[in-house]
């Protein structure tokens, strides 16, 4: 086969106005297809997410080549917002994965002309099982069309490739009503943010929605004790080796935290000379009622709370106000930017330099 040629890049066939004149018409075109598409949805879009959504098996996504890659990504997006979904390779499936396929499945076909060859050879196989065929397809009338029990029709699209050939306005079509589908099965099973991070416990959004327990130290790892006890007698009952937190959490004799003694409130006595305070109760000089976070809680409104109330130490609490743990701000990221806090009240005790991007405020591709 004759290799193709390509002219050489000190040749280009194209000025640099004129590429950028080029990609704007072509994000046009398929910015135009769009809305067009999306002001054609009509009653069968319903039944489709109804079929969809009563399915007590999983969706079936099918298709070959570019429309196939565009499946790929629609099962990935399902299943990412609580759709059970699969991807079908319909060259796979007569090898043996057509047993992917159960009673209570639902196949959502796509291929824009209907009569994509690898594709229509699954019909007979899909009509035997006896579940139900959606297709997405630009002609209703073609092999598909007809074989369909839902049709939701693409129409006749203009490709953006100006050969008029490369798959680009159809495929961005299919994908995006896709997304509609996979979107608006997310609303109605009222798909939480608390859900998406079960599915994404890796990368920053799964840290963003896991819960403070995953990240906080654990009690066995913090320091506690007694708020009856003498400065000294806490600093003294508190001593452990390795890393530890910057705050002794103090307990009632229930158990309940009371109260937070920081190492700047160990410095500001020294620096006050106020040596004569060690040997007085602890709950003279504690942080009184220190801002605290309930078990359970995201990771993210913890860190929320934590950066607005510049604080760098965070108790995880239960219910009853019994200590479970500590978020410690050396935990979550490196202090990039330190400022010395203000020790002018005591308020102040409890605060610590704010660290610059305590958590990134990422998402994934």
């Amino acid at each position: 086969m004759e290799a193709i040629a390509h002219k050489s890049p000190s040749q280009p066939l194209l000025s640099k106005e004129e590429q950028l004149r080029a990609a704007r018409e072509i994000m046009r075109l398929e910015a135009v297809a769009l809305w067009k598409l999306s002001g054609r949805l009509d009653e069968t879009f319903h039944r489709v997410v109804e079929q969809i959504y009563q399915s007590r098996g999983s969706l079936i996504v099918t298709g070959m080549g570019k429309a196939g890659l565009i499946g790929q990504k629609i099962a990935a997006t399902m299943t990412s917002v609580g759709t059970r979904a699969h991807f079908l390779h319909p060259a796979e499936a007569f090898h043996g994965d057509l047993g992917r396929i159960h009673a209570d499945d639902v196949v959502l076909m796509l291929s824009q002309s209907g009569e994509t060859s690898e594709v229509v050879q699954l019909l007979p196989a899909i009509h035997n099982f006896g579940v139900p065929l959606i297709a997405i397809t630009g002609r209703r009338q073609s092999t598909i069309g007809r074989a369909a029990s839902e049709i939701l029709e693409l129409g006749a699209l203009d490709e953006a490739c100006s050969l008029g050939l490369a798959p680009s306005t159809s495929t961005t079509a299919m994908l995006a009503l896709g997304d509609a589908l996979a979107l608006v099965l997310c609303r109605l099973r009222g798909f939480q943010a608390e859900d998406f991070a079960r599915f994404h416990p890796g990368g920053s959004l799964g840290r963003r929605f896991s819960k403070v327990d995953t990240h906080m130290r654990p009690l066995e790892q913090c320091r506690v004790t007694s708020d009856r006890l003498s400065v000294r007698e806490v600093l003294v009952a508190c001593s452990r080796p390795g890393r530890r937190t910057g705050a002794i959490m103090l307990t009632d004799q229930a158990g309940r935290l009371t109260g937070l003694f920081t190492d700047s409130d160990l410095a500001r006595l020294f620096e006050q000379r106020a040596e004569a305070a060690l040997d007085r109760p602890v709950h003279d000089v504690m942080i009184v009622q220190p801002i605290t976070v309930e078990t359970g809680s995201l990771l993210r409104d913890a860190v929320g709370l934590m950066t607005a109330r510049k604080i760098s130490e965070l108790p995880v609490v239960d219910g009853e106000q019994r200590p479970l743990g500590v978020m410690d701000v050396t935990d979550l990221v490196g202090m990039e930017v330190a400022e010395e806090p203000d020790p002018s009240s005591h308020e102040e005790t409890q605060k610590r330099p704010p660290a610059v991007r305590l958590f990134a405020e990422e998402s994934e591709a």
